[in-house]
């Protein structure tokens, strides 16, 4: 069984709750003379009907609408029972390290990577601990640098607790492949480690190879995989996203336990929000596919570009997902020279690599997302800039 932390532990039921449950299941209707919820007493915003049923996970009904719809989209079954709907995926990452770690315990990140994990477990006790990714041709994940810290970790007084794999990664923009799902699996199921899967870009393939697939449902090893409206939708301010729960029948159990009383300690999502759930879905895949094809058409454009140019200074690397692109530049031009270059000459601001802790210079995140006109011309201004700086 995994070792979950102590921060949810003992949750035996006092002799009170445990009758006044017994008595609800025997249709018993118990009178709380302690309650302060004004919607109980026909004093709501809402009005004298309405009766607000607290659910930790969210909505039951939003949950069921979104579990019929993500089951047609992942083509696989989705258990609402398994959902739960919260505002976003770093409150995700935030709940799930405190269900997951003690303070000082261990969860691994992927590096080069989005600078996110590290603040979430700097909030919650926990340590982020890098795994890097390397690149040749495409990017993949160093196994040994994984086991490594497996192994030094395990059998002490806090081990690596989860590994958060980002399927695509963002920047590099790279799926968790067969062949290296596989393995990691192999090892979680040897050290105990479970899967924190983040999958908010996963249904943006670009050039994308063959095999990918999601951890929604994943059954060998303890598996949260997270998504949302953020991206599916192209629409950050609404702030819907949710924790799919799987694994061995046991873990899942314990683990949705646990998590039921963060997510009653922090509250339903707001029922104003829940209800716009289903309508929201029915825009999904016409939204995701608009997203798609902006950036199938940017990346297509962009690649076209750098293979005309003459220069050759400027590459793009693979692509296989997501919303922005690589640039690899010499590693001779200084990344922040190059970046005031940019804002004076062409008022642009950059995301150079060492943004997202890549090891060395030489590398620019760019966003697939902007106009077709305004893409190519600050694509072209920002190569202009650059071979300024090295002829």
């Amino acid at each position: 069984m995994y070792h979950f932390s102590h921060r949810t532990g003992d949750m035996t039921l006092n002799a009170l709750t445990a009758r006044s449950e017994q008595l609800a299941v025997q249709g018993v209707r118990v009178h709380a003379l302690n309650d302060s919820n004004p919607t109980h007493a026909g004093l709501s915003v809402h009005g004298a009907d309405f009766r607000y049923a607290a659910r930790a996970r969210g909505s039951e009904e939003a949950r069921r609408a979104l579990a019929s719809f993500l089951s047609v989209r992942y083509g696989r079954v989705v258990d609402a029972e398994r959902l739960y709907l919260l505002d976003s995926t770093s409150q995700a990452y935030a709940w799930l390290t405190m269900l997951l770690c003690d303070a000082g315990d261990r969860v691994l990140f992927p590096q080069p990577g989005y600078p996110l994990i590290e603040s979430i477990c700097a909030l919650t006790a926990a340590e982020a601990v890098p795994y890097r990714l390397r690149y040749d041709g495409s990017w993949t994940i160093d196994y040994a640098d994984i086991e490594g810290q497996f192994s030094r970790y395990y059998d002490t007084p806090h081990p690596v607790k989860a590994i958060v794999l980002i399927n695509p990664n963002n920047p590099t923009q790279s799926y968790v492949k067969a062949e290296e799902r596989a393995r990691i699996l192999d090892l979680c199921e040897k050290y105990g480690v479970a899967i924190i899967a983040d999958e908010v870009f996963y249904d943006f393939p670009l050039d994308a190879f063959p095999g990918r697939s999601r951890f929604v449902g994943e059954s060998r090893v303890l598996t949260f995989a997270l998504d949302g409206f953020s991206k599916m939708l192209g629409a950050p301010d609404v702030k819907v996203g949710w924790i799919y729960v799987s694994g061995p029948s046991a873990e899942v159990t314990e683990a949705q336990r646990r998590l039921d009383m963060i997510a009653d300690d922090f509250l339903p999502m707001s029922s104003l929000v829940s209800r716009e759930i289903p309508p929201l879905l029915q825009q999904a895949d016409a939204q995701t596919a608009r997203i798609r094809q902006r950036c199938a058409e940017n990346l297509a454009w962009l690649q076209n570009y750098l293979v005309s140019d003459t220069s050759g200074v400027v590459s793009v690397l693979r692509t296989e997902g997501g919303w922005s692109a690589l640039l690899r530049y010499p590693a001779s031009i200084d990344d922040d020279e190059l970046g005031l270059a940019l804002l004076e000459q062409a008022h642009a601001m950059s995301a150079p690599g060492y943004f997202f802790d890549f090891e060395t210079p030489g590398y620019m995140a760019v966003s697939l997302l902007p106009e077709s006109s305004s893409f190519r011309y600050m694509m072209e201004e920002t190569l202009r800039v650059l071979e300024s700086l090295l002829f």
